[in-house]
């Protein structure tokens, strides 16, 4: 006896047979699926805990995880910021240069070439943006070819800015529709670089300039460079010439150096000291720079002789200092010019004169200073400390310096007793170079599209490795002794390295510049001294960490690496997990491809732990919870590995920087970290 619910059950599926039965398949068909896929998620499950952490998570969990790292990302708060959506800058950001705000600094009382310095305390923080190349960009050539041919429409420089450039450099540059071409061949006029080059040599006594290095001349600091010609050929003799320059708002010296692959900063000493420690640099170099040097009671000269090293040389091209010096050297009755009377105090003296070129010698005998015959110039009092944008002192530093070692009686690399007077002990030298020639050749082999595909992979044997000029300007943003410059260089990869040693840190920059690198002091708090697009890579070693201890904002830091970054760029960062994970996801905000990578502590690389930033915008996920702890307990429970946590970090991260990922569509959309990508001819709005 059936139920009357079975009953009308029955009734109900004989009146519409075709819409139960397929109700009912409906049904069966949804259960199966159901039940297949949770038996084979976890048969799935079961057979890859086995295997090597190397394949990404299911999509459901990479979906929740994505939700919850972009709702953490809407809320990142560092330093009291918060990031928004991120768009494009105006046209007339192109070239923004932060602290350098004339009109504001003008505004303020500034003056007489005060109104160029760095005045980081009147600029108004903007809103966030990524500031665009100008319409015309293209990617600068390859080293050595960039450094002869520029493209006109990277740089801010108008043909009248080329007409009233020196009579040296217009005969160097060929201004062409798009290019500049910078010439420095033989058969030139008297006044070429070569001749120019050649001409100090004999003046300081050398046969030619290929003995400067055996003069000990091995780093000079090129103030005012032109556009580069001197400093680039001084470079290819092996010299370091760092060119520094004023912020010019219209086109700048410093731009174009950089832009041709030369060593180059902005920055003045008009009433502040230059990022430098005292005794850094072999010779100076000023020819044509625009500076009065007996002005403001000799504080210019006061200067060049803080950051001039025992028996270097400052070198003045000048047709005004040939006027004094043609007064001088006659001799009839005339009294000394008050350059010649205050070189005399600083107990420089003048090895030779040729038409416009002066040339003095710095004293190696530090007693000079004190000795009374000189003048009245006082000693400064205490040590040399971390300085950074002081005002000009007068008075005279480093002669109690254990650094006070003339130029000619320095070794060639570091020994034991150099490194003893910079307080480092040669273990941790030598384990620092060797750590950074193992992580250079990971480094670089990792420069490759390979890892930024579809199916990201470590280039293996058979995959051609980047070329040794692949990247030219090189930022090393937490540079320590300099290991990475080093390393570089012993590789032959075709590259300089501007180290940067951060306020906070041990100050090494002394080291790294007596081992003939450029350096500089800086306050990563504070925007870096250089124009947009000037660096291929940038590198931090426990940047990030650093940054946490300063109270920094990472979000600024960000963008300003974003600035100064060439597109195609690559931006290669290591420290702890934590801090990797947490820029990872800030790294994709700012359009950036990236992939994070964990080191073990023999230095190898697991090469499974790339993580597409672009199309998987997930924390750790692909790493096991036991590894993490794992990397935990090894910093917790090894105090040597402490001792050495700047160099022997866990993770590092590597961001490309592409030209067509930056500069994406104005109806960008940020309620899911995607990238909308544009061809390269369409990225302009």
């Amino acid at each position: 006896m059936k139920s009357p619910l079975l009953n009308k059950l029955s009734k109900s599926f004989r009146s519409r047979p075709p819409f139960n039965g397929l109700l009912l398949c409906l049904v069966c068909v949804l259960v199966v699926i159901a039940l297949l896929g949770s038996s084979s998620s976890s048969a799935f499950n079961s057979i890859t805990s086995t295997v090597k952490a190397d394949i990404y998570t299911n999509y459901r969990k990479l979906k929740e995880q994505a939700r919850s790292d972009y709702l953490e990302l809407t809320s990142l708060s560092v330093g009291g910021n918060q990031i928004k959506d991120v768009g494009l800058c105006g046209k007339e950001r192109e070239n923004y240069v932060p602290c350098y705000n004339v009109s504001a600094n003008i505004l303020a009382g500034f003056k007489d070439g005060e109104e160029l310095d760095r005045h980081c305390e009147f600029s108004r923080k903007h809103e966030h943006c990524l500031i665009r190349p100008p319409k015309d960009y293209k990617i600068p050539l390859s080293w050595p070819a960039g450094r002869d041919v520029i493209w006109s429409g990277n740089v801010k420089l108008t043909k009248d800015q080329f007409l009233s450039s020196g009579s040296i450099m217009k005969k160097l540059m060929i201004l062409e529709e798009n290019q500049i071409a910078f010439h420095a061949q033989d058969g030139m006029m008297v006044d070429g670089v070569k001749d120019y080059s050649h001409q100090i040599a004999e003046m300081i006594g050398l046969g030619s300039d290929t003995e400067f290095l055996q003069a000990g001349v091995r780093t000079v600091l090129d103030i005012g460079c032109g556009f580069g010609s001197f400093s680039a050929h001084l470079l290819s003799l092996n010299l370091m010439a760092l060119c520094v320059a004023a912020y010019g708002s219209s086109g700048s010296q410093v731009q174009v150096a950089l832009e041709r692959g030369l060593p180059a900063v902005i920055g003045n000493f008009v009433s502040k000291q230059l990022p430098f420690p005292s005794l850094s640099y072999d010779m100076v170099h000023c020819a044509q720079c625009g500076i009065i040097w007996d002005s403001k009671d000799g504080l210019f000269l006061i200067e060049i002789d803080r950051v001039l090293k025992p028996g270097g040389y400052f070198v003045l091209t000048s047709p005004t200092t040939q006027q004094q010096g043609s007064s001088t050297s006659a001799k009839k009755g005339r009294t000394s010019t008050p350059l010649e009377e205050f070189t005399k105090k600083l107990c420089w003296s003048l090895l030779e004169q040729q038409d416009e070129t002066f040339i003095w010698r710095k004293t190696v005998d530090s007693q000079c200073y004190t000795s009374g015959k000189q003048g009245t110039i006082p000693i400064c009092k205490g040590q040399d400390m971390q300085l950074y944008y002081q005002p000009l002192a007068h008075c005279i530093s480093g002669t109690g310096s254990d650094r006070w070692v003339p130029i000619h009686s320095r070794s060639d690399s570091m020994n034991s007793t150099e490194l003893k007077v910079h307080g480092v002990h040669p273990d941790n030298f030598f384990e620092d170079s060797e750590f950074w020639k193992s992580a250079v050749r990971n480094y670089w082999s990792l420069l490759s599209p390979l890892i930024f595909s579809d199916h990201p992979k470590r280039p293996g044997d058979d995959d051609p490795l980047p070329p040794y000029n692949m990247v030219r300007n090189v930022l090393d943003m937490n540079a320590h002794y300099g290991g990475l410059n080093a390393a570089l260089l012993a590789a032959r990869k075709s590259v300089w390295v501007m180290n940067v040693v951060p306020l906070g840190v041990q100050n090494t920059l002394p080291l790294i510049l007596d081992r003939g690198f450029a350096g500089v002091l800086h306050n990563w708090c504070e925007p870096f001294p250089t124009y947009p697009r000037t660096y291929d890579l940038l590198h931090g070693n426990g940047l990030l960490s650093h940054l946490a201890s300063q109270g920094c904002s990472i979000i600024e830091v960000f963008f300003e690496m974003d600035r100064i970054l060439r597109p195609e760029g690559w931006i290669i960062l290591s420290d702890k997990l934590g801090p990797i994970e947490k820029v990872r996801m800030l790294g994709t905000q700012l359009r950036w491809e990236a992939r994070m990578i964990i080191l073990n502590w023999n230095n190898s690389m697991i090469g499974h732990s790339f993580f597409d930033a672009t199309s998987c915008p997930t924390t750790f996920a692909g790493v096991e919870t036991a590894q993490k702890e794992e990397f935990s307990r090894s910093n917790e429970e090894s105090p040597s590995l402490r001792a050495r946590d700047f160099v022997k970090n866990n993770v590092f991260i590597i961001f490309h920087h592409s030209l067509n990922s930056k500069f994406l569509d104005c109806r960008y959309e940020t309620s899911f970290p995607k990238l909308f990508v544009k061809p390269v001819e369409n990225f302009l709005c």
